[in-house]
């Protein structure tokens, strides 16, 4: 293929490379310099086209893997590297004592919750958050999989009506 051959197919493929430029970056500015990129690169590169095979593929295999390229640069140099010794912070995150307060005394209201849920609901709940599958769970009680499916649902239901209950003044009080 001809030097002139070459940059008159790629000049047909002008609009289409726009295109899937503009896909991959969904910015025009960014669009416009993969395109140029890839169109360096196909120029650059022209001898490495095989004659006979998909000139479209090819150019989209380049801009393809410019775009990715460019994008783990981009991710890398987001990455941020701390590399000072912590010796010198209090609160170096060397050592870190976690206080699970506040989740034991939820956890305790949230059981307290559950067990004031009807025995219908609250069971089949129970057994699908211990880990049975629902059928496991129909075959248990002699239900109909539907039935448990509901009765699960209706037990979510009502403990979010439950918290929304009890903590939707407190929660209006701290942010106010």
């Amino acid at each position: 293929m001809t030097k002139t051959e070459f940059n008159f197919q790629l000049n047909q493929m002008s609009n289409i490379l726009h295109s899937f430029a503009y896909n991959l970056t969904k910015n025009v500015e960014d669009a416009k310099d993969l395109y140029q990129e890839t169109a360096f690169r196909a120029i650059t590169n022209q001898e490495k086209f095989r004659p006979g095979t998909n000139f479209k593929a090819w150019l989209f295999t380049i801009m393809k893997n410019i775009f990715i390229n460019n994008y783990r640069k981009k991710v890398k140099a987001n990455t941020i590297m701390d590399s000072t010794d912590n010796n010198y912070y209090i609160n170096s995150g060397k050592q870190t004592v976690r206080n699970d307060g506040d989740a034991n005394i939820l956890i305790k209201e949230l059981t307290v919750m559950i067990e004031d849920l009807e025995d219908g609901i609250r069971i089949p709940f129970v057994m699908h958050y211990e880990g049975y599958k629902y059928q496991e769970i129909a075959e248990h009680l002699s239900l109909p999989l539907g039935t448990v499916k509901s009765r699960i649902f209706f037990a979510r239901k009502e403990l979010k009506h439950i918290i929304h209950k009890r903590y939707s003044g407190n929660i209006r009080e701290k942010f106010s």
